[in-house]
């Protein structure tokens, strides 16, 4: 499996003239997502933090609680057998074999409590949202309105420089969409990129999990993209009272925030954001 970056040959043109060089890429490869076994998704993203991936898309998309989860490991694609259970050293990438595999284990047997048709492939432009499943995540999306978060204006506008700052892949590519979880009071619990922005919130539930942080309340979720229904939903089942993007929200995603009492900001950019839904966390 390749590491989350590659170089390749480029030609760059400034004022009509050419000049060859190389730049750096974001990797995208698929993932299939299994749960005991059975293929629940196949999902475009870069490789890293695999498990945190899967583990978060079994939660959000799954329903899967965080105790039922025995362990994960990586398949062979065509046997189906454990070929690796990688360290922490190992996880950094690059891997020798096949790795595009990761399966699921719980405690029970039982696989994912919401049963959908996933085996087309889920790119990294989209969620896999229809009205299925929009219908499926609306009921899923637990209320965050009781949580007493409250967060300075000041800690909400240095939150996407600090996120900048602490992403490599985009600062190398361009091409890298990036999640990460704050406290309240602007400190960085972690980050994780990916080409799909859905992908990278799934790496943050899936982080939250491992540590024992599900669910996340009194946590801030960063996203770098737009922010659609999928991310309101995917914040709300992880227990999230609000999202600081550096874009748009969607109608529903704003509908779904105000339903859950979500605090959705977007345009989160030089000191400035607008604030749809549940703004009386915000302290001026």
């Amino acid at each position: 499996m390749a590491g989350a970056t590659q170089r390749a040959k480029v030609r760059r043109f400034r004022d009509g003239t050419g000049i060859g060089g190389r730049a750096s890429l974001a990797v995208e490869e698929p993932l299939e997502i299994r749960v005991d076994g059975a293929v629940v998704a196949t999902t475009m993203r870069t490789p890293g933090h695999d498990f945190d991936l899967a583990l978060g898309f079994a939660i959000t998309d799954g329903g899967v609680s965080p105790d039922r989860v025995g362990g994960m490991s990586y398949c062979g694609v065509d046997a189906g057998e454990v070929v690796a259970t990688p360290t922490a050293a190992d996880l950094a990438g690059p891997y020798s074999g096949d790795f595009n595999v990761v399966n699921v284990a719980t405690r029970d047997g039982g696989g994912v409590t919401v049963a959908r048709n996933r085996q087309t492939v889920v790119t990294s432009a989209c969620g896999v949202c229809g009205s299925d499943v929009v219908a499926d995540l609306r009921e899923r999306a637990g209320s965050v309105a009781e949580d007493p978060l409250t967060v300075d204006a000041d800690v909400i506008a240095s939150i996407p420089p600090a996120a900048r700052a602490a992403q490599p892949g985009f600062e190398a590519t361009g091409g890298m969409h990036a999640a990460a979880a704050f406290a309240a009071d602007g400190t960085l619990l972690a980050l994780r990129e990916d080409v799909g922005r859905h992908n990278a919130v799934d790496k943050v539930v899936g982080w939250a999990a491992t540590t024992g942080r599900l669910p996340m309340a009194g946590t801030i979720l960063f996203t770098s993209g737009r922010v659609a229904f999928e991310i309101v939903a995917k914040a709300a089942v992880a227990g999230i009272p609000m999202i600081v993007a550096v874009s748009a929200p969607t109608t529903l995603a704003v509908e779904l925030a105000q339903e859950v009492g979500l605090t959705l900001v977007g345009f989160a950019r030089d000191g400035d954001f607008t604030a749809y839904a549940a703004t009386h966390r915000i302290r001026d």
